[in-house]
C-alpha cells in the first residue's frame, strides 16, 4: 500500500513538474526531483525512467549527484523570483515590514540558488 502511495505521489509530481517546465511562472525541476525521491521509495522502474529521460533526467541527476543547478536554471530561477517579488509588490501593496520580510525570503532563496555549483558537464 505504501509503495503505491509513493508511486502515485511521484506520478503526480511528474505531472506538476512537466506543467512547471511549460509554464514560466512555476518551477518544474523541483517537482521532478521530488518525484524521483518518491520513486526511490516505490518503483525502481519509474525512478530509472525519470533519471534516464533525455529531457528531464539530466537536471535531476545533476542535483542528486552534485547538488548542482545549470547556469540557465539559475538565471531562470533568479529572474522568476524578481518577477514574482515585483508582482507581489504591485499586486498587494504590502506594508513596509511585510515587503521587507518577503524580500528577505526571496534574497535568501536567490542566494541559495546562486551558491549551488554548476554541473561538471557544463
Amino acid at each position: 500500500m505504501r509503495q503505491r502511495l509513493w508511486a502515485a505521489l511521484g506520478l503526480a509530481f511528474v505531472v506538476v513538474g512537466i506543467v512547471g517546465i511549460i509554464l514560466p511562472v512555476m518551477p518544474g525541476t523541483v517537482f521532478l526531483i521530488i518525484a524521483a525521491a518518491c520513486f526511490t521509495r516505490s518503483s525502481p522502474r519509474l525512478e530509472a525512467w525519470l533519471l534516464d529521460h533525455p529531457r528531464y533526467g539530466p537536471p535531476v541527476r545533476s542535483w542528486r549527484e552534485e547538488g548542482a543547478i545549470p547556469r540557465r536554471g539559475k538565471i531562470a530561477a533568479v529572474a522568476g523570483m524578481i518577477v514574482g517579488y515585483a508582482s507581489f509588490l504591485w499586486g498587494t501593496q504590502p506594508s513596509w515590514p511585510l515587503g521587507i520580510g518577503v524580500l528577505a525570503v526571496f534574497v535568501g532563496c536567490m542566494a541559495y540558488v546562486v551558491s549551488r555549483p554548476v554541473p561538471r558537464a557544463q
